[in-house]
C-alpha cells in the first residue's frame, strides 16, 4: 500500500492532481476541496491508498490520515466504491459524516451525488458506529486555501454539473453569507450542499 506521497506539484485538474517524487510522476484523484489547496511547484504531501481493481491502479489523496481513513471505511458499504466515497468526502468533512451517520440524517447524506434515501438508509445500517463519535468543534481545520470562485466553480464542472448551475450555486452561497470566501473547500461543500437536489448537466 502506498500510504503518503510527498513531492512536487507538477499539475492540477479538475479531479486529479500529478505529484513528482523520487522522478517518478504520481497522478492521484482527490476530492475538489483537496486540490483546491494544491498549487503547481509546490512541495506537499498526501495521506493516500491504493485502489487495485483488474484493469487499474488508481491511487486517491487526502488532505491527512484521517479524511483517508474515513474514505477506506465508507467503502466497506454494500454499493460503495472509491468514486462513491470519494463524492461523500467532497460534500462532508469526516466530522460532518460521522454526525450524518450518528444521527441517521438521510438528508445529509443524499446531498451527496449518487446516494438515494435507500442508499443513505444502507449507509447508516452498516457503518453504524465504525466512524467513531463526531467532535463538537470538528476533527481537524477547514483549510484555507488562496484559491477564488473560478476555482470552485471549475472544480464542480469537473464533478458533472453545468457552468450555469455551477456559477448560480457559488453566487447563492456567497449571497447568503456565512462562509469565508477565501476558504475554498467550505465554499464549496455548500455549493454541492446547493445543487444536491439538483440534476447534473
Amino acid at each position: 500500500m502506498i500510504a503518503s506521497v510527498r513531492g512536487r506539484v507538477e499539475h492540477v485538474g479538475l479531479d486529479a492532481a500529478v505529484l513528482e517524487a523520487a522522478g517518478l510522476g504520481y497522478r492521484i484523484h482527490a476530492t475538489p476541496g483537496t486540490l483546491a489547496t494544491l498549487r503547481d511547484g509546490a512541495e506537499v504531501t498526501l495521506a493516500t491508498t491504493l485502489v487495485v481493481r483488474e484493469d487499474s491502479m488508481t491511487l486517491f489523496g487526502f488532505a491527512d490520515d484521517e479524511e483517508r481513513d474515513i474514505f477506506e471505511l465508507l467503502q466497506t458499504v454494500s454499493g460503495v466504491g472509491p468514486r462513491l466515497a470519494l463524492a461523500m468526502l467532497a460534500v462532508h468533512t469526516p466530522n460532518g459524516l460521522r454526525r450524518a451517520v450518528a444521527g441517521e440524517d438521510l438528508k445529509a447524506l443524499t446531498r451527496v451525488p449518487g446516494i438515494g434515501e435507500k442508499g443513505a438508509r444502507r449507509i447508516v445500517l452498516e457503518l453504524g458506529d465504525r466512524l467513531g463519535p463526531a467532535s463538537e468543534e470538528g476533527t481537524r481545520p477547514a483549510p484555507t486555501p488562496a484559491g477564488s470562485q473560478a476555482d470552485v466553480v471549475a472544480a464542480l464542472v469537473g464533478l458533472g454539473w453545468a457552468p450555469k448551475q455551477a456559477e448560480a450555486a457559488v453566487d447563492k452561497v456567497l449571497a447568503a453569507g456565512g462562509v469565508d470566501e477565501a476558504d475554498t473547500g467550505a465554499v464549496l461543500r455548500a455549493a454541492l450542499q446547493q445543487l444536491g437536489g439538483s440534476t447534473r448537466g
